[in-house]
């Protein structure tokens, strides 16, 4: 296992209530006593995010958000501001989710924007990258991953991303069952390293937590963080349910 600290995040995506939000915390705070030497991150909805704070509050376990807004306040009706994400109690802030960027129009240059927000407020920001069927089987993954990361990362400095977190997600690998191979992940996110290594340095590119996310389960957990540079997971569905997210904490 890399020296770099594992960080197994659950994206919630757009399930549960308040009430169901609130049981399911408290299912997981008592699954996950065990010490662990991996992180811990889940990000429900908007506005589940002050009760689950209530209830992760002291367990270790860090609090994320789905997304945000650029702008700092004003009148951008249905936005959320960095600011009212630290403030109900977030860590962490995923940006560029393949969700958003094809059900709501996200860019590389609302995500750019959107990490800048987020760092500027100390937020940690995890930024989604990955390519599609189409752009696999054209044989474009790489030129894809490479674009996104240079167009989300454009204009910051090596300082400013002590913070940040990649993501890898195969978007034909989201919610379909099918998952890369441990050596197709590995393959890529030695690549993404070496991204980071020519923009921003050999220590960022060291340092960078890159996760692995696309149809994480128990059953193929371990053999995923077997690799080099495999750092923990962005876990979709297998995150919605107390017993089976603690069973990939605990890989």
């Amino acid at each position: 296992m890399s020296k770099r600290r594992p960080l197994i995040a659950g994206n919630w995506k757009m399930y549960k209530t308040i009430p169901e939000a609130v049981e399911m915390s408290k299912k997981l705070v008592s699954l996950l006593k065990e010490p662990t030497d991996v992180e811990v991150m889940i990000a429900p909805s908007y506005v589940l995010l002050s009760a689950v704070a209530q209830e992760i509050e002291g367990s270790g376990i860090f609090l994320g958000a789905q997304d945000l807004f650029w702008e700092k306040e004003g009148a951008y009706t249905g936005a959320v501001s960095a600011e009212m994400i630290v403030s109900a109690g977030c860590k962490y802030v995923i940006i560029g989710h393949s969700e958003r960027r094809q059900y709501f129009g996200e860019t590389d240059h609302s995500v750019n924007l959107k990490i800048r927000a987020a760092i500027n407020s100390g937020l940690a920001p995890i930024l989604c990258i990955g390519e599609t069927e189409n752009q696999r089987e054209s044989d474009e993954t790489f030129s894809v991953l490479d674009k996104q990361i240079k167009k989300g990362l454009k204009d910051f400095s090596y300082d400013e991303l002590e913070k940040l977190v990649l993501a890898y997600e195969p978007v034909w690998a989201i919610g379909t069952g099918k998952t890369a191979t441990s050596q197709q992940a590995q393959e890529i996110h030695k690549f993404l390293r070496n991204i980071l290594e020519k923009t921003f340095g050999n220590s960022l590119a060291k340092n960078t937590r890159i996760l692995y996310g696309g149809s994480v389960k128990p059953e193929n957990i371990a053999e995923l963080m077997a690799m080099d540079d495999v750092d923990g997971a962005l876990v979709g569905g297998a995150s919605l349910k107390a017993d089976v997210f603690s069973g990939i904490v605990y890989f």
